[in-house]
């Protein structure tokens, strides 16, 4: 996580310099994808590589164990349930219940970073055609902040689609993928301000921690400050799955009251249209 954190502000703190326009260019008339070719280091390539390897193979995957343990864990506690022993756990979830959470979190990767490289496209064409016109640059600006942050709205509701869906993973034997999806969609239908919610101050927590390391450079090199830091991640990430445990119980049952709700109305309604007929 220390090493993913370094390589991560490198990165981004290379691209903010790529991105800067040279001196011998006004703000306005900056020809952008012309200029990115020659300022695309092979440094600034492997950093981007090793980036994208750490958060799609070792970040993820332990993520997703840390996840299934700690939903586990947690539900259990909630509920009442007595919880296993960690090396039972581990077993136990290894040999059976490893399978269904791996492959509706390949569903949530291939999903989620469609939409992440998408937005990445949008932001380099607005990134372009900003600087690249004289009139109507403060209409433009405004018109684009506010569609960054409708995205960034919608991105986040999804979010908690997502992280529920591997939950649902979890706890729910043979359900995974399109189903999982499915159901985490259809409990989430009536709240996504609280699914929303949930994931803005998770979202907050991650960029104000990342935020501070590059502020204070702690990307040049392995110190308190980024080991903190990363740990202060994690131990967010783990709240999160335990919230988004709580979020699900409380979505299942609220979904399976309204359920009841429905079936004692029509019941009555049937009651009543057998005595009127009766009465006839």
């Amino acid at each position: 996580m220390v090493f993913f954190e370094l390589i991560l502000g490198r990165t981004l703190v290379k691209a903010s310099k790529i991105m800067e326009p040279p001196y011998s260019y006004f703000y306005h008339g900056w020809p952008l994808p012309f200029f990115l070719q020659g300022r695309l280091s092979k440094d600034f390539w492997v950093d981007l590589i090793q980036v994208g390897f750490l958060y799609f193979f070792p970040l993820r995957l332990l993520e997703l164990f840390n996840g299934i343990l700690t939903v586990d864990s947690a539900s259990k506690l909630y509920t009442g349930e007595k919880p296993m022993a960690l090396g039972l756990m581990v077993q136990n979830y290894i040999e059976a219940r490893f399978k269904s959470p791996f492959i509706t979190l390949i569903c949530v990767l291939y999903t989620s970073n469609c939409v992440i490289l998408g937005s990445i496209w949008i932001a380099t064409l607005y990134f372009f055609i900003v600087r690249n016109i004289s009139h109507g640059y403060f209409f433009v600006s405004v018109l684009f902040a506010a569609a960054c942050l409708v995205l960034l709205t919608k991105y986040l509701e999804w979010s908690a689609i997502w992280t529920m869906s591997i939950v649902i993973s979890v706890l729910e034997k043979g359900i995974c993928g399109r189903g999982a999806f499915a159901i985490s969609d259809r409990f989430s239908r009536d709240c996504k301000g609280d699914g929303l919610l949930l994931m803005l101050v998770f979202f907050l927590w991650e960029l104000g921690l990342r935020s501070l390391c590059l502020y204070f450079g702690c990307y040049k090199r392995v110190g308190v400050v980024i080991i903190v830091s990363a740990t202060l991640i994690c131990v967010g990430n783990v709240i999160k799955w335990v919230a988004c445990m709580i979020y699900f119980c409380d979505r299942r049952e609220g979904f399976h009251q309204n359920i009841e709700e429905e079936v004692q109305g029509k019941a009555q309604e049937v009651d009543r249209d057998l005595e009127f007929a009766n009465g006839d």
